[in-house]
């Protein structure tokens, strides 16, 4: 297992729910607000590459990459970032979250040559079913996780071929529908974490539609890790310049709750 992959088997390997979290890069002070995260207790950090059309993302991250498009972010300026976290924290494990247009133009393999010179320990495409994942095989050969999703509507048919060469962590997206707006219900996530856990041996994680520490902790008790997304980055356009400290207040209260879930649990 080279260093890429090391980073993310580590982080679930810990004696608790791994605490995942997103940001969109280049909303904000990016830099300040990913050392907020590590500082608060984040063990895993999504870094979400802005897109004109994103399409499973609610208002809220909608919101985030019309800010940092308008901003002038660009594919160079989030691997940049990317290697600038890399470099102050060596043992965190950065995944990139996207879309298709955001990672595979002009070239796959160039781009994932480009992400695992930056430290980038994983992929999540958004909008690459299984049957076309092929296009994301460079990603493989140059070490880099590609994460699967698999959602409500995820069958027992199908469930096989999504998880087919996935790799880091399976994330459960929990509504059908888009991030931010919805929460399931818990029996309904944990009939669902159950079922996965029964297909794969990779970790499980839960997202969208989570906000609060209580929430997080109830899904904690059955999934390997949840994943804050759409309330940081309200944090973020609310906060603006002095986002970095509110962030760092909330994922420690979430980090607390997921300790002691596992401690009730």
């Amino acid at each position: 297992m080279n260093a890429v992959r090391s980073r993310l088997s580590a982080a679930f390997a810990k004696d608790r729910t791994a605490l995942v979290t997103f940001v969109t890069a280049g909303d904000g002070p990016t830099g300040d607000i990913l050392d907020a995260l590590v500082e608060g207790g984040a063990d895993v950090i999504e870094l979400g590459m802005p897109f004109t059309d994103p399409m499973a993302d609610g208002p809220a991250i909608q919101a985030a990459n019309l800010r940092s498009l308008a901003a002038g972010t660009r594919t160079s300026d989030v691997l940049a970032i990317a290697c600038e976290f890399r470099n102050r924290h060596p043992g965190v494990p950065l995944v990139l979250m996207g879309y298709a247009n955001t990672m595979t133009r002009p070239d796959p393999a160039k781009f994932a040559a480009m992400a695992e010179n930056a430290g980038v320990d994983g992929i999540i495409c958004v909008d690459i079913p299984p049957e076309e994942a092929d296009t994301l095989a460079p990603f493989g050969d140059y070490g880099l996780h590609v994460i699967r999703l698999a959602t409500p509507t995820t069958d027992a048919a199908r469930l096989p071929a999504v998880l087919e060469g996935a790799s880091g962590f399976v994330y459960y997206v929990s509504v059908a529908g888009i991030t931010g707006l919805q929460q399931a219900a818990q029996a309904s996530i944990e009939e669902a974490v159950g079922k996965l856990k029964a297909t794969t041996d990779l970790p499980v994680v839960v997202g969208f539609g989570v906000r609060t520490p209580e929430q997080a902790a109830q899904i904690g008790r059955v999934a390997d890790g949840v994943v804050i997304g759409s309330a940081i980055v309200d944090l973020v356009g609310k906060h603006g310049a002095d986002a970095p400290a509110q962030v760092r207040a909330y994922i420690q209260s979430l980090s607390a709750a997921l300790a002691a879930s596992k401690e009730v649990a």
